[in-house]
């Protein structure tokens, strides 16, 4: 379109007139982009100045105390003693206090939270759902009138999901074959498929499991899904297990949360924690376009994560939890009914999404940054932050907000993988790079959206491209019906590799892919 507007303007001149244009356009494009550059070095300049200003003030410091140091003479040093010798009551009592603080410091202060290991379930490739059979068995229901399916078609295309997508073998027959049989089978495969697989890989017995936390939104059978995992594995009898529902895509952070909470109670044990959702019996068959949405955006997918308080698994571990900060909208109206379990007017059941679904998310992620932020912002942005609210406080004056650059704190983002949009907009908000949503993208198109599993299979796939280093931040962002947005903090304990049998094993080298909307 540039090029079109350049040609119109030199078109009304002589044979020479095209290059002009063009030569009036590259000047101006040219102080634009040197003063880009600069402001970005300037930033860049401040950012190393402020972060090493204790160094800089402290280096004078040291060298008027290295220099006095090297002054001092065997006659100093025997004065000294002399002067010791005098106040041994008073250096005794101090030496106490000291080792009474640093000993109520230790055994008081938290435990470190390390993540062992974690699996995400890979189905079998008869459960792929390219989007023509998608349509075709949604065609063939006969529950679906043109107009829906044609919004269903349109939905794909745009959605970011790829071909190769999975639905639950009840979702491959025609006419789906609904039933309480068939979903407690798809929550099997995919809970005891990912649990089997993390076991193995880490090498743990499955009686070792002090705490069990299970989250799946719309599928809460009895005996509950954490029963139907301490049935299947014969954990202990005094296991604490805890099963999460109706907590929507963010639940698998809070999961972490309950489960790093229990840690902290319960000392030298293990904890497990699986996220999942289940699709077989919350299919929607109206022609409500609000709720057609889910059918086009969830797939089948789940996690299982192993956490451990234990010291000595600090060396096998890939991570410690840093943060969790949670953010809870539910007393306002418009939040609270954004993602919706509602019957349409024929009675049929299924989630409604509301138009304004990304405002409140966006507005939710704004109040869970505002907590999150002065944990983890080096003290130059806070900075930054703090003197543009003063600004626009006591001055009154129409200041733009600043956003903090949170990729000066984490090198790593997994964000839910709830749609292109949810990506786009976190994209724009948080000025991330196309590297940083990369992980997003990518798991969005090969496993669609697997609810509360879907950071995980994103973390994997950092793990599986070899760029996760040690010491390296990762920061899991989950959006949830309620409205809830959660974040997750690890930092990595080691230059991490990927689990044996990573959900990414087989297909890695063709990622990331080129999509078209």
């Amino acid at each position: 379109m540039d090029g079109a507007g350049v040609s119109r303007v030199s078109g009304g001149g002589n044979g020479g007139g095209g290059s002009v244009g063009v030569q009036i356009r590259q000047t101006r494009m040219l102080p634009d982009f040197l003063q880009s550059v600069n402001l970005k070095y300037v930033k860049l300049g401040y950012h190393y100045l402020i972060s090493n200003l204790l160094t800089l003030c402290l280096f004078p410091l040291a060298v008027v105390i290295s220099v006095q140091a090297s002054q001092t003479n065997p006659e100093d040093l025997r004065q000294l003693w002399i002067h010791l010798q005098y106040n041994l009551v008073s250096i005794i009592i101090c030496s106490a206090i000291l080792v009474f603080g640093l000993t109520v410091y230790v055994m008081t202060r938290p435990r470190p939270v390390y993540l062992v290991d974690f699996s995400c379930y890979l189905p079998p490739d008869h459960l792929k759902a390219p989007f023509t059979r998608f349509m075709e068995h949604s065609r063939l229901t006969g529950d679906f009138d043109d107009s829906a399916l044609e919004f269903q078609r349109k939905i794909l295309e745009r959605s970011g999901l790829g071909e190769h997508t999975y639905l639950p073998e009840a979702m491959h027959h025609v006419p789906p074959r609904i039933s309480m049989a068939a979903a407690r089978e798809e929550a099997e495969q995919v809970m005891f498929g990912a649990l089997d697989n993390l076991f193995a890989n880490a090498n743990v017995n499955p009686k070792d499991i002090g705490i069990l936390v299970v989250n799946c939104s719309l599928f809460n059978p009895t005996p509950s899904l954490s029963a139907m995992i301490v049935n299947k594995y014969k954990l202990r009898g005094n296991i604490r297990s805890f099963n999460l529902g109706g907590m929507g895509c963010s639940a698998g952070v809070i999961a972490v949360d309950l489960a790093k909470d229990m840690l902290l109670v319960h000392r030298n044990t293990y904890a497990v924690v699986v996220s999942t959702e289940n699709i077989t019996q919350n299919w929607y068959f109206g022609n409500k376009k609000a709720m057609l949405i889910p059918n086009c955006l969830f797939r089948v997918g789940g996690s299982a994560v192993l956490l451990s308080n234990k010291s000595r698994d600090k060396r096998r571990a890939k991570y410690r939890l840093v943060h969790v900060v949670r953010t809870h909208r539910g007393a306002d109206d418009k939040a609270f009914h954004c993602v919706y379990q509602e019957q349409d007017d024929t009675g049929r059941t299924g989630v409604s999404l509301s138009k304004d679904l990304m405002a409140i998310a966006g507005e939710t992620l704004k109040t869970n940054i505002t907590t999150l932020g002065p944990l983890v912002l080096p003290i130059s942005e806070q900075i930054l932050f703090f003197m543009t609210l003063v600004v626009k406080k006591l001055f009154n004056r129409k200041v733009k907000p600043y956003i903090p650059d949170f990729k000066l704190a984490f090198e790593h983002f997994c964000i839910h993988a709830g749609g292109r949009a949810v990506i786009d907009e976190l994209e724009k908000n948080l000025q991330l790079l196309p590297v940083h949503v990369e992980a997003s993208r990518m798991t969005l198109h090969r496993f669609g959206n697997t609810s509360s599993s879907s950071i995980w299979y994103e973390l994997a796939y950092i793990e599986a491209k070899g760029r996760m280093r040690r010491g390296n931040r990762v920061w899991q962002i989950a959006f949830g019906s309620g409205f809830k947005c959660n974040s997750a903090i690890w930092e990595a304990l080691r230059n991490v590799k990927p689990s044996k049998n990573s959900p990414w094993e087989d297909c890695i080298e063709k990622y990331p892919v080129t999509l078209s909307y």
